[in-house]
């Protein structure tokens, strides 16, 4: 199966986390055993270099994009997996970035925006075209509370005439705004050619559940790719895989996956730290990791992004209202062997 078939199916992908010391120098024996855990849980790729690799490492002066993409594909790539790679800044930085993934293997660019806040949807469709020149181009709505912006319909209609776009992470914590997206996914033709993912770590399941009939169209969420499953990455494995038998069957939805769906939910919120505008939304993932074993600390490279007040009594929570969820024993049963060097 080529990687194109393989996206298409519809993958877990967790966006991968930086490991760091208390130092704030990045933690080369932890970054790879992160990426080690991710395959070894049977996810389908990573994502490296995106919003929670934290965007700092873009910069020229921080100079850790590169060596990140590397010690990640040195993983990545042996076990067959997808390598996604984060994209950020202005059309030349952004080619630039695109052309050393493609030079690493990396088999598509998750393109951000965040940088072109004050650009027109024609200054961005220009951008787009000319990274899709360099690596196929993984669109990324990115939520504004993060340093995304609202994209309307008609821009989508016109990102997916782009040639080289292969997938697109709907990630707006919208429904309207995820709808947009579907819609112009069905309006465009291309939906045997582009596949939809879900960034949506408020709504994954139902995301991943639902048939959206468009225009006489069926479209279809395969698969995710999101900061959530850079944490109990096997349970999200599991969980990804009981959702294409139950599509698959096309029996009617039993009513536990309502639940389960908020079960999900609710646990993202304390990771993600909703309460606090996302504020800890990189730190709450180090935390749980942390607590696994797999990181030293939930230090980021920015000191003022932390745990907010209350989020590890939140963790605490849905660490005992949902044990089912957690991986912690797969991980405890693993996590030397991640760890050597």
């Amino acid at each position: 199966m080529n990687w194109k078939e393989t996206l298409r199916r519809g993958v877990v992908i967790p966006a991968h986390p930086l490991a760091l010391t208390a130092e704030r120098k990045l933690d080369e024996r932890r970054q790879r055993a992160l990426t080690r855990y991710y395959l070894a849980a049977g996810a389908g790729g990573v994502a490296v270099g995106v919003h929670t690799t934290q965007f700092a490492i873009h910069d020229p002066k921080v100079g850790l994009y590169r060596p990140v993409l590397e010690l990640a594909r040195g993983e990545w790539l042996s076990r067959g997996a997808l390598g996604i790679a984060g994209i950020v800044g202005g059309t030349g930085q952004a080619v630039a970035e695109a052309e050393l993934a493609a030079g690493l293997g990396y088999h598509a660019g998750l393109v951000s925006l965040a940088a072109l806040s004050g650009s027109s949807e024609d200054q961005l469709i220009a951008h787009v075209r000319q990274v899709s020149q360099a690596i196929p181009v993984f669109g990324f709505y990115l939520q504004p509370a993060v340093g995304g912006r609202v994209l309307s319909h008609a821009f989508w209609r016109r990102f997916l005439e782009i040639e080289n776009v292969v997938a697109i992470k709907i990630a707006p914590f919208n429904r309207y705004q995820t709808l947009d997206v579907v819609r112009a996914l069905a309006l465009s033709g291309r939906q045997h050619e582009i596949t939809l993912y879900t960034g949506n770590d408020d709504s994954i399941v139902l995301d991943l559940l639902t048939e959206f009939q468009v225009e006489g169209r069926s479209i279809r969420i395969p698969g995710g790719l999101l900061g959530h499953w850079s944490v109990w990455t096997a349970s999200a494995v599991r969980l990804l895989s009981e959702i294409h038998q139950q599509v698959q069957a096309g029996t009617p939805i039993p009513a536990r996956w309502l639940s389960l769906a908020q079960q999900v939910t609710d646990s993202n919120a304390a990771f993600f730290d909703s309460a606090n505008a996302f504020h800890g939304c990189i730190a709450g993932l180090h935390e749980v990791l942390r607590r696994q074993g797999l990181l030293a600390g939930t230090w980021c490279w920015d000191p003022k992004e932390a745990l907010s007040p209350g989020q590890a009594e939140e963790i605490d929570r849905v660490y005992r209202q949902y044990p089912e969820l957690n991986d912690d024993a797969f991980v405890a049963q693993h996590r030397d062997e991640w760890l050597k060097a």
